[in-house]
């Protein structure tokens, strides 16, 4: 089958949001809701094994703030996260998080070649609006053909649904496609999808397992900034572009 498809996991994959995005955005939101919660990058390192913003905060609460009493937690939750959001949305409008090396060009170069593309990510519709329209232009989110965001699925990864929901909206196999991610959960998702998965890892990440990925690099790298091959097979190509990915769609992994 030749490769038609790419999926795109968010965070961690296209940019390093989680520590200079979330954690940021999680931190000034308890501070403004007078809150003594402090989050540092180590704490946040463990949080992030649960996916999804609010059941990370209810994890947090449960481990760590085992005292804390609300009447109504899930809303209060609720309510903690939608601030998040809107001030990682204004950290985003900001310029804060730039999109890691080799993205943008990925991009171009994908379209350039026909090939379809996608997002499949856990975090929320607009924390993926304005990571995109802030790096490429509004105009670059009609890139994606889908954008699988949020509680469009009723099971966050690592369950396989995200992933399942973009194939069945874009009417393709999995077998013509090629996953892009940046964690455990991440490939456990896009595998139980029947996805082949390129792993890029970063510092929150780069100590997971991630069995049946077809290559693990440290990022996509650029012409004049070679990626470092972590785990795969041999290459001539030293940054991902279109005919690396076709090369590594063919392989058996």
């Amino acid at each position: 089958m030749a490769l038609e498809v790419l999926i795109f996991d968010v965070d961690g994959t296209l940019a390093n949001t989680e520590k200079d995005g979330h954690l940021v955005a999680f931190n000034l939101a308890f501070k403004e809701l007078g809150l003594d919660w402090e989050w540092s990058n180590e704490l946040y390192h463990e949080l992030l094994n649960v996916t999804g913003g609010q059941l990370r905060i209810k994890y947090y609460l449960k481990k760590y703030k085992s005292d804390f009493q609300h009447n109504d937690l899930d809303n209060f939750v609720a309510s903690i996260h939608k601030l998040k959001t809107s001030i990682y949305v204004r950290l985003m409008d900001e310029g804060a998080v730039p999109l890691r090396p080799g993205v943008e060009r990925l991009f171009n170069e994908a379209r350039a070649a026909g090939l379809r593309m996608a997002i499949a990510t856990t975090t929320t519709p607009a924390n993926v609006d304005a990571l995109i329209a802030n790096t490429l232009g509004k105009e670059a989110l009609d890139w994606f053909e889908v954008i699988g965001a949020g509680d469009v699925v009723p099971n966050l990864k690592p369950a396989g649904d995200i992933y399942t929901y973009v194939l069945e909206a874009m009417n393709i196999d999995a077998d013509k496609c090629l996953a892009f991610e940046d964690s455990y959960n991440g490939i456990i998702s896009a595998t139980q999808a029947g996805l082949k998965t390129l792993i890029t890892v970063n510092e929150y990440t780069d100590t997971h397992e991630f069995e049946g990925a077809c290559a693990i690099l440290s990022n996509l790298g650029e012409p004049d900034q070679p990626f470092e091959m972590i785990k795969g097979n041999s290459t001539e190509s030293t940054f991902v572009d279109v005919a690396y990915l076709q090369e590594l769609h063919a392989q058996h992994c």
